[in-house]
């Protein structure tokens, strides 16, 4: 199966109270959304993450434990967060994907930030993360040409393609 979430940001403690997150504290978040997590993705699953993975304190070897406790195959889209290199994620256990990702059969284009209207090809719907539970407001950017998956709006664990 083949899942997508985004801005999990994981071991960052402001994100709490920035999204009025339902969590006392950043250990129990994320203790909360790996649970979430690996109770919908198997193993042998794919998972797109739509960026704002980890929080800076995620570093080195923290990164690849927190990876190695997440089922499936994770491809990410780099956030605004995600400030390491692409090396960097593809050496801890994820699969750095181009920013704007075309999913050709589902006619979806993934992205952290919302593209606008304008740039989404003809067809097909931008998947996006970056304004959590806060809605676009933007006149370039119609609610019928975008969903935004931030953890947020799909109970804090990924969702199905």
């Amino acid at each position: 199966m083949i899942f997508i979430i985004a801005d999990t940001h994981f071991g960052h403690a402001n994100i709490i109270k920035y999204c009025n997150r339902p969590f006392n504290d950043v250990v129990s978040m994320d203790e909360k959304l790996i649970k979430n997590w690996n109770s919908v993705v198997k193993p042998n699953d794919i998972v797109y993450h739509l960026g704002d993975f980890a929080f800076k304190n995620y570093q080195n070897s923290n990164i690849t434990n927190l990876v190695n406790k997440l089922n499936g195959k994770i491809y990410l889209i780099r956030g605004n967060h995600d400030r390491s290199s692409i090396a960097f994620y593809n050496n801890h256990g994820l699969e750095v994907i181009p920013t704007k990702t075309l999913l050709e059969d589902k006619k979806f284009i993934l992205s952290h930030r919302p593209i606008p209207d304008k740039d989404i090809p003809d067809g097909f719907i931008n998947i996006h993360g970056h304004i959590h539970n806060k809605p676009i407001g933007d006149e370039d950017f119609s609610p019928e040409l975008h969903k935004c998956i931030s953890v947020e709006l799909i109970d804090y664990k990924p969702i199905e393609l």
